[in-house]
């Protein structure tokens, strides 16, 4: 009998091999979300016209990914938008296909053009900033199928449903002490980003004090806000 998918347990092997992140995304999908289906992928052919049209050969893992769960927006596009093939497209400066773009303009992922013969390649990310001369394609993650497991994750937290919350929040000592923190973006010291909690049937996500929740059930979530009190969106 398979094990029963586990957040934690399942996540190295899921960032080291493009076919666990996959059975990762599947098996989180099943437990959190909706199980998916043939019919929430990207069809083959909307895949190559998308390369017809650009002129170039789409990586594997881009491919697999759009394949598996293109179709399923609840898994990629609650907030920041994973764009649809027909949306694809190369910057103005000629140096990266675009992916992904966040819900104000703010930032763009991406891959770079010199990238695109690898069957996994690293991700990019460029910032929208006043001074347009700084802005830069800077690494994000080392591959398109680590990336992928990022946007679930993250993007199921925002999903418009009764088990999600958001809210500022303050208690994060007691919350590295009761829940178990995902290895996972991976980050240089002293960089600010997203962290990952899970425990007790919860994903949890601080983005900078703003905390995300997503629970199994209503049950779980209304247990979580009592014992953690803060201004909950929809508490």
């Amino acid at each position: 009998m398979t094990d029963a998918f586990d957040l934690v347990r399942d996540l190295p092997s899921a960032l080291r091999d493009r076919a666990a992140a996959w059975t990762y995304i599947r098996g989180f999908a099943a437990t959190w979300c909706t199980p998916l289906s043939p019919g929430d992928g990207t069809s083959e052919a909307e895949l190559t016209a998308a390369e017809t049209r650009l002129g170039l050969r789409l990586p594997a893992a881009l491919r697999e990914a759009y394949a598996l769960f293109g179709r399923r927006t609840d898994l990629h596009g609650n907030l920041h938008e994973l764009l649809s093939p027909d949306a694809l497209h190369v910057d103005d400066g000629k140096e990266t296909l675009v992916f992904r773009k966040e819900n104000q303009g703010a930032a763009s992922w991406g891959v770079l053009l010199a990238d695109l013969d690898a069957e996994d390649p690293p991700v990019r990310v460029r910032f929208d900033l006043a001074d347009k001369e700084a802005e830069r394609w800077e690494p994000w993650l080392d591959a398109f199928s680590a990336a992928c497991v990022e946007i679930v994750l993250s993007e199921a937290l925002q999903a418009d449903e009764p088990v999600c919350d958001h809210g500022d929040f303050e208690d994060f000592e007691e919350l590295e002490r009761r829940f178990t923190r995902l290895p996972f973006p991976a980050r240089p010291e002293g960089e600010e980003g997203e962290t990952f909690y899970t425990g007790q049937g919860l994903l949890l996500c601080d983005a900078g004090g703003w905390l995300s929740v997503r629970a199994r059930d209503e049950e779980t979530l209304d247990r979580f806000r009592d014992e953690f009190p803060a201004d909950w969106l929809n508490g």
